[in-house]
């Protein structure tokens, strides 16, 4: 029913979304363009910054009371493994489970919401570039190496508030729409949702990683974004699965996406997250346009039913884990060798911040001329030279999506898995 209902969309509305991808598309870069001319970011930092810096510095009182009246070592090691189980990493790690236990619809939305609060928190906390509470004197625990890199990231809004709020808000959404439940069903998910806000938002002030307006800024966020996917989600599920040009749309969104970001103060890890994510999103929606009737159709064999017992699909992840991570080795190998290569020969200059030693900036380097027939156009845009780690993230990201839901499912079904 859903599979044919996608198909008839698809075909039914197939020529309006060429002149409305094009208009998107057009959209975005004018976007890119007018922050550009018009300093948009500097101007928005201008104005909410200091206000933002003022109400961090003056809950820093109140943090300090809340460490010393809940300080102890069972709350340190709870509220930083809940703070990694509602990570970035994590989720990245539990999508390629969601995909290979037959849930596809759940996945797909989950992988895109996700690129997406990533795409638009981040954006936020390098615009506005607001700092996190000052450590010392409020004592920050920083447990893992995920968490330490977050330390590095401006504060507001709060990452871990706005992706909580948005993936248990529609996690809750979808068992509620498609599942079987009552008025105890319904009052037990709301309440198990609410409860797991509230946990994330103590642990990240009891943590020392951000101040009372950096949470409620999260959680507001994660409200109002979680509203808008929830009115657009199937028109994005059925245009990724039946829409027409949708690998080349989302390839030209992707490679606008990379522009359309603002650029903070002063340099943090929130962009590279953003580009893993982003080349995520391309992988995802470019396998599962390719191979959405074959392994992905709601008819797909659910984990604990007859066709994918435990043990089978605990098979998959013992095929499906290593193959992935193979295909991100090879993708970021090959992109390491390819990427230079193909912007050397276009004239495109670039420089590289970690993972090409002989592309990174030294100052005899920095007025460099780059010939080429592409530098007077490249000239206009705000950089004198591009990343190019930013491409290889890219590519590493998008390999390794694509393999979750293409190259490994095949692998499935020539195994019988």
């Amino acid at each position: 029913m859903e599979a044919a209902a996608v198909v008839g969309l698809g075909a039914g509305t197939g020529a309006g979304l060429t002149r409305w991808q094009a208009a998107a598309l057009a959209a975005v870069a004018g976007w890119v363009w007018a922050a550009s001319f018009y300093d948009l970011t500097r101007r928005t930092r201008a104005l909410v910054q200091p206000w933002v810096t003022r109400r961090v510095h003056a809950e820093t009182a109140a943090i300090l009371r809340l460490q010393r009246l809940l300080e102890h070592k069972l709350l340190d090691n709870f509220f930083s493994v809940l703070s990694c189980v509602v990570s970035v990493p994590f989720y990245t790690g539990f999508l390629p489970l969601l995909f290979w236990s037959g849930h596809g619809k759940l996945a797909r939305q989950m992988t895109l919401l996700m690129a997406f609060c990533d795409y638009l928190g981040n954006s936020v906390k390098d615009m506005v570039s607001a700092p996190r509470p000052c450590s010392p004197p409020v004592r920050r625990v920083t447990a893992t190496e995920d968490e330490k890199e977050n330390a590095m990231e401006y504060g507001l809004p709060s990452s871990h508030a706005l992706n909580t709020v948005c993936l248990m808000g529609y996690l809750l959404h979808y068992v509620l729409t498609y599942g079987e439940h009552g008025s105890v069903i319904v009052a037990a998910g709301l309440s198990l949702a609410f409860l797991l806000v509230t946990l994330v938002a103590i642990a990240r002030i009891y943590l020392g990683m951000h101040s009372l307006t950096d949470v409620v800024a999260g959680i507001g966020f994660g409200i109002v974004i979680l509203a808008f996917w929830l009115v657009v989600d199937d028109h994005v599920d059925a245009f990724i699965v039946s829409g027409k040009n949708v690998a080349t749309f989302w390839a030209g969104l992707s490679l606008l996406m990379c522009f359309a970001y603002p650029k903070p103060e002063f340099p943090t890890p929130s962009f590279d997250y953003h580009a893993a994510f982003n080349g995520v999103a391309f992988g995802i929606v470019y396998g599962i346009q390719q191979t959405y009737f074959h392994f992905h159709t709601p008819d797909a064999p659910l984990i604990f039913s007859a066709q994918l017992p435990l043990l089978t699909f605990a098979g998959r992840v013992l095929v499906g884990i290593p193959t992935i991570l193979v295909v991100k080795f090879c993708s970021k190998a090959l992109s390491k060798w390819l990427l230079p290569v193909m912007c050397s020969t276009l004239g495109i200059p670039i420089v590289s911040s970690c993972y090409v030693p002989a592309l990174k900036v030294d100052s005899s380097s920095k007025n460099k001329q780059v010939a080429g027939y592409l530098q007077r156009l490249f000239s206009h845009f705000p950089q004198k030279a591009y990343d190019v780690d930013t491409g290889i993230r890219f590519v590493q990201y998008s390999g390794l999506a694509w393999s979750v839901v293409d190259l490994v499912p095949a692998i499935f079904a020539h195994l019988n898995l």
